[in-house]
């Protein structure tokens, strides 16, 4: 496989635990139900995203990259673990922020601070022209810039995920009831590409479920198909996919896991934080893992066998001003 071939910077320490919910299990009324532990990674307090970062990072280094640029939401955990990443590489990071400055300093901004990060807002503006000119001025000051897209999501670095899968299939193989459903947060499509390639690839099991977090998204099933066709392609594998295979809960009248919008606070998604730090004392994040995991647990409840939920990180936007807020109206107000 020629992903073999590919330059990869090491971000990772071994595999990510893959833990047994016995305790969800009872709450829910079904199982064997699993969480890998992604949000466990070793860097800048973990998330899906070093994975990713782990090739992204290796072809910055070979086509002698010394900054790296990306894009994401004011709060946006890619762009943490990027920082953190560059840090580690001995790079240097500029963030694009798409939104304006806030008030206070929370969440992952002040992740961003620490680790050294350039901060530039898009206040308004297209985005992709802040983009453009980010990077002309990077050159312009004589420096090597390597971009890298929202969530890292592109055929580099959703390989990420596609070399996870026999890793995960290395921990599955001991479990006494084969899992047959992977669940995993839908953002900006690399994580849910990369796992729905790597089971059709390894031969998995389990199906792939994306659970789509904004419900406004614009990452199609469409966008899916062309993305994993598209790492097929690099990767020399011979597999194929139609938008029609692409599954992926998106919001509608009877799902409406993504809430009211993008990281707006909502109870729904809240009950589901508290759900699974009462029952398995792990936490998950407002923004994403908390809507994804009530699509587990709805889906979960409907099998017949096994499932797996991908625990993608994010903890970092459970201190942000505006969860904050909203936490405290439950718990402290």
């Amino acid at each position: 496989m020629k992903l073999e071939q590919m330059p990869r910077y090491p971000l990772l320490c071994g595999f990510t635990p893959l833990q047994r919910m016995e305790n969800l299990e009872q709450a829910l009324g079904c199982g064997p139900l699993y969480i890998k532990r992604d949000d466990l990674t070793p860097l800048g307090l973990g998330g899906n995203k070093t994975r990713k970062l782990e090739f992204l990072l290796g072809d910055a280094l070979a086509g002698g990259a010394d900054t790296l640029v990306t894009v994401g939401g004011v709060q946006t955990n890619h762009g943490r673990l990027t920082a953190a990443a560059a840090a580690k590489a001995g790079l240097a990071c500029t963030l694009v922020l798409d939104g304006a400055r806030p008030e206070k300093l929370s969440g992952n901004l002040l992740l961003d601070c620490l680790l050294g990060a350039s901060l530039v807002y898009t206040d308004g503006r297209s985005t992709s022209a802040v983009i453009e000119e980010t990077l002309a001025a990077l050159r312009a000051a004589g420096r090597a810039p390597y971009f890298i897209p929202e969530g890292g999501s592109n055929a580099v670095g959703s390989a990420g995920y596609l070399a996870m899968v026999p890793e995960l299939l290395a921990q599955a193989d001991s479990l006494p009831v084969p899992p047959a459903r992977l669940v995993c947060t839908m953002g900006s499509l690399g994580t849910f590409a990369g796992l729905w390639l790597g089971a059709r690839a390894f031969g998995a099991p389990f199906s792939v479920t994306g659970v789509a977090v904004n419900p406004t998204t614009g990452y199609t099933r469409e966008k899916a198909a062309a993305l994993v066709n598209e790492m097929s392609a690099a990767y020399g594998l011979d597999i194929a996919a139609a938008p029609q295979d692409m599954d992926i809960i998106y919001a509608d009248a009877a799902h409406d896991y993504a809430g009211p919008g993008y990281n707006v606070p909502d109870a729904k998604t809240r009950g589901a934080v508290e759900l699974l730090a009462r029952t398995e004392g792990i936490f998950l994040d407002p923004c994403y893992t908390a809507k994804s995991f009530r699509g587990f647990c709805d889906i979960a409840r409907e099998l017949d066998g096994g499932a797996i939920f991908v625990h993608t990180g994010g903890t970092p936007a459970l201190w942000t001003q505006e969860h904050l807020d909203a936490f405290a109206a439950d718990y402290w107000n």
